[in-house]
């Protein structure tokens, strides 16, 4: 065979080894995000977590269906990753506008459906547009602090998106913390630094029957780390 005849072998060997490798990460996603493209970021999201960051294989205890509000602690970059990966059910991120427009970046976040907030404009249309996703039964996800902060940071009021969504839609509120994150307080350091994550799974809280102060001092106190019942995916 000709070296003509051998690169276009191996450029097919290869085209066939990326698909079979494409597939891969497709079956791999626990979650339909609606599309065979989105599922194979999203596998490849999982594959990128379990092996190089040894996230463990289990899985968030969601409902099946209806609306739920995921929220969590915000330690670093890599949290969001962490959290689809574990995820049985697409999650809607609402994410600051600032960091949605990044660039080279936006477009991944239209795709995964991430809902901008417009944190010194109007806020509200991001929480109007929750509301209509969680209507719609789907899973919106919010870290709550606003930014990352760690446990050894000066405590930090939550905001309150979290409960009035909640409240509003009666739906109840998954509480989670990442852990075990190596680049902590960081970004990209924290997605390229090789780590032992988990994430700690706390009972859903129900605050139809409370007032959202005390719905949200329960929400803080899971967050900042305070003792409690728990589980952990790891």
């Amino acid at each position: 065979m000709s070296i003509i005849e051998w690169s276009l072998a191996a450029g097919l060997v290869l085209l066939w080894l990326l698909w079979v490798f494409l597939r891969r990460c497709e079956a791999l996603s626990p979650a339909d995000w609606g599309s065979p493209w989105h599922n194979r970021l999203v596998g490849l999201t999982v594959l990128f977590c379990r092996r190089f960051h040894r996230l463990p294989p289990d899985l968030l205890p969601l409902p099946a269906e209806g609306p739920v509000v995921v929220a969590s602690n915000h330690v670093s970059g890599l949290d969001p990753l962490l959290l689809i990966a574990a995820s049985p059910r697409p999650l809607r991120f609402l994410i600051a506008r600032e960091e949605y427009e990044r660039f080279g970046l936006t477009w991944l976040f239209r795709l995964a459906g991430c809902i901008p907030v417009d944190r010194s404009g109007r806020p509200e249309r991001a929480l109007r547009e929750a509301l209509r996703v969680l209507a719609n039964g789907e899973v919106v996800a919010v870290f709550p602090h606003g930014k990352i902060h760690l446990d050894s940071d000066p405590p930090r009021k939550l905001k309150g998106g979290a409960v009035r969504l909640a409240q509003r839609i009666g739906c109840p509120i998954q509480p989670l913390r990442v852990e075990g994150v190596r680049g902590e307080g960081h970004t990209l350091l924290a997605v390229l630094m090789r780590s032992r994550a988990w994430i700690r799974v706390f009972p859903p809280l129900d605050c139809r029957a409370l007032s959202e102060q005390d719905c949200l001092q329960q929400l803080t106190q899971i967050l900042q780390g305070e003792p409690g019942p728990e589980s952990v995916i790891g």
